[in-house]
């Protein structure tokens, strides 16, 4: 099926309009090269562009916005994007309200930025997802169209203050949006983003879906409510109303002990410990551990460390590359956009480094339970002899990890999990303390 153009328009100056030519390119007048590419039906009106000051208004046949400081990333130290989930959602409701608007149908819609590169990538980022959204078009084009012209976008880095490790690029990006709506973990129509931007925040939870239904992570809960060093600590007893109406049954505790395990246990919760130090990478007993429970346990799963972001993102990753076959680097790129900051410093090459192997514990899982459909779960473990979740030897296997890294060593420093909560309680002013229901 022939699609029409959607363009990308790059150019230096401002207000002029952008007029079509031969072969589905554009010219904008006077002032330089554009290029358009066949990769939307939407039919010449919707264009990107790189301005060097803001156009004149009134154009008869131009609308312009721009939205640089309208969706702001709130860093952790020298991360910068992608933007988050709900960014996402209100950009493209906004997008969609233009192209709809009777006052503007016969005009072209030019989302434009300006030349701050960080701010471009996060843009490209938003129109890039807008197309494979609604537009249902391929990461690969529309990642060849923004790259037209000889454009470049800065590469995405994690919220750790040392030295950028791992680039994630707008085509990771891209193919994270993809996926997450071929697997069903984006769904825009059942998407309540008064709720994600509400219960994101430290003063209501700290918390975010990765996979709905699924996978929920969250900051680590304390002993008691209470604020600390500006950070609003949440005991037990606050998620419960929340966990039960989400039909939430485990939580995994990665971090050390803040709170008694039995106050999850004892109002019907499954409680699990698989402690690793704080922004670390976790043994290949803790990861299979980990898997195994999630593959076993019925309704959806409450995963912590410290800040619910480095370690939790981590072990989410890996049951996500094994069930969905992602790559590590779309995983990394998912579980930001729904939490952003996640997955930090040396976690990102672990994750690179275990991928072929969670693809090939995957593809031998899948296939054993095609081989048989009446087990309800196939447990595939490689490189660990018979991992269960309740066996005495898993148990000893998980003390054995444990006391590798004592509570202590938490307990008596500062760890990143501490500065990162610190981070996020500055920059989200409004510390009101209310029930997580």
């Amino acid at each position: 099926r022939r699609r029409g153009p959607w363009l990308l328009a790059t150019r230096s100056g401002g207000g002029a309009p952008l007029k079509e030519t031969h072969a589905g390119c554009v010219r904008a007048c006077g002032l330089g090269r554009a290029w358009g590419f066949e990769i939307s039906c939407i039919s010449d009106r919707l264009y990107f562009a790189f301005l060097c000051q803001k156009p004149k208004s009134g154009a008869p046949s131009t609308h312009y916005f721009c939205i640089d400081d309208d969706h702001v990333y709130e860093n952790f130290y020298a991360d910068f994007g992608p933007l988050n989930l709900a960014m996402v959602y209100r950009y493209c409701c906004k997008l969609n309200k233009k192209l709809k608007s009777f006052s503007l149908i016969r005009k072209k819609i030019i989302h434009y930025t300006g030349f701050d590169l960080k701010k471009q990538a996060n843009a490209a980022f938003l129109i890039g997802s807008y197309a494979i959204i609604y537009l249902r078009e391929s990461p690969e084009n529309v990642y060849r169209c923004l790259l037209t012209g000889n454009n470049s976008y800065l590469p995405f880095r994690d919220a750790s203050f040392g030295a950028c490790s791992f680039n994630l690029t707008l085509l990771d990006c891209f193919h994270a949006i993809n996926k997450a709506l071929q697997y069903g973990f984006l769904d825009f129509s059942t998407f309540d983003v008064d709720e994600y931007e509400h219960y994101e925040r430290a003063e209501n939870g700290d918390f975010n879906w990765i996979i709905p239904k699924k996978f929920l992570a969250f900051s680590g809960p304390h002993s008691r409510s209470r604020v600390e060093n500006g950070y609003p600590h949440h005991a037990p007893e606050a998620y419960f109303p929340y966990f039960r109406r989400h039909n939430i049954t485990t939580i995994i505790r990665l971090n050390k002990r803040m709170y008694d395990a039995k106050r999850f246990r004892e109002a019907g919760f499954e409680h699990y410990e698989l402690f690793f130090a704080d922004g670390s990478t976790p043994s290949d007993t803790v990861v299979q551990t980990f898997i195994n429970i999630c593959e076993n346990v019925e309704g959806a799963i409450a995963v912590h460390c410290k800040a619910g972001l480095g370690r939790t993102g981590t072990l989410i990753a890996c049951y996500m590359m094994k069930h969905y076959r992602m790559t590590a680097a779309e995983t990394i790129a998912w579980i930001r956009i729904s939490r952003p900051g996640s997955v930090i410093g040396p976690q990102q090459n672990f994750l690179a480094e275990k991928q072929s192997d969670l693809w090939l514990e995957g593809d031998i899982f899948r296939s054993k339970s095609r081989r048989n459909q009446k087990l309800a779960v196939t447990k595939i473990l490689t490189g660990v002899d018979d991992i269960s979740i309740n066996d005495a030897k898993n148990r000893r296997a998980n003390r054995k990890d444990t006391e590798l890294y004592s509570d202590e060593d938490e307990t008596n420093s500062v760890t990143q999990g501490d500065k990162l909560r610190a981070l996020k309680s500055k920059r989200q002013a409004r510390v009101t303390m209310v029930p997580l229901t």
